[in-house]
């Protein structure tokens, strides 16, 4: 367990170091092309939906051999993403704002991005996690694809106050931020279904469900948003190249 929990630590370090270079690339927001924004969002999402299957769902059901603790899981996973849109304020690039009408015009820009970069961490580092829990191996794939993948995200993410705002600071101390948060999930969620094997197959879905959550609610609007003006082409070899990463991970090191 302790060697587990080491491990658990470290890659919560690159996820969090991963993120935070993420942003601080947001500083040169004036060098990046138009369509950065969108293949940097496509190609995270390539890396989550392959992942959400082979690192979380497919892992579950071997480990299940059922459908229910997986469905369970996954719905979970969901209602939870739910529940954390619903009542904690937030600010996405495109989409705006989302959460309690009522904290809209009370609650600073940078807080509200921030909340939004942690809630879409969240669950990747609980995936992190659970997937250590289950097998080192499937936890160093997990942890290294979505470490890599947080790059081009927390650049998507910290774009608005490195453009629009005209702040530097900020952008980094918000991938600092949620980078901390994602580690403490690594963490926590490697303790929690460490003890608690009989639960691992409802936390791999529940993970994998999250995930899903998040890349089809929030990334691939964010890219296709109404009014925007997008190059199909880049965002499609943006998602594969995301895709096919994921993938020789997962059977190179697997």
């Amino acid at each position: 367990m302790n060697e587990t929990l080491i491990l658990a630590f470290k890659l919560g370090l690159f996820v969090a170091f991963m993120t935070s270079l993420g942003s601080l690339l947001a500083l040169f927001s004036h060098r990046m092309p138009s369509w950065g924004v969108d293949f940097s969002l496509a190609f995270a999402a390539g890396v989550m939906i392959v992942a959400s299957f082979t690192s979380l769902i497919l892992p579950a059901i071997d480990i299940s051999s059922s459908f229910f603790p997986v469905g369970i899981g996954i719905a979970l996973g969901i209602f939870i993403l739910v529940l954390l849109d619903k009542f904690i304020p937030h600010e996405h690039l495109v989409r705006g704002y989302e959460g309690p009408k009522e904290f809209k015009d009370k609650i600073k820009a940078a807080w509200l991005l921030a909340f939004a970069m942690i809630i879409h961490n969240l669950p990747e580092g609980i995936a992190i996690g659970v997937s250590l829990a289950y097998s080192k191996t499937d936890g160093i794939i997990t942890g290294l694809a979505i470490g890599i993948q947080d790059v081009p995200e927390g650049t998507a993410v910290s774009l608005p106050l490195a453009t629009l705002q005209k702040k530097r600071l900020m952008p980094i101390l918000l991938g600092v931020l949620s980078g901390v948060a994602e580690m403490i999930m690594v963490v926590l969620g490697v303790i929690f279904f460490s003890f608690s094997s009989k639960l691992l197959p409802y936390g791999l879905s529940m993970a994998g469900g999250a995930m899903l959550y998040v890349t089809i609610k929030e990334m691939i609007p964010e890219i296709y948003m109404k009014g925007k003006e997008v190059n199909e082409l880049i965002i499609t070899f943006g998602f594969f190249l995301g895709f096919y990463l994921m993938l020789f991970l997962d059977t190179a090191l697997g």
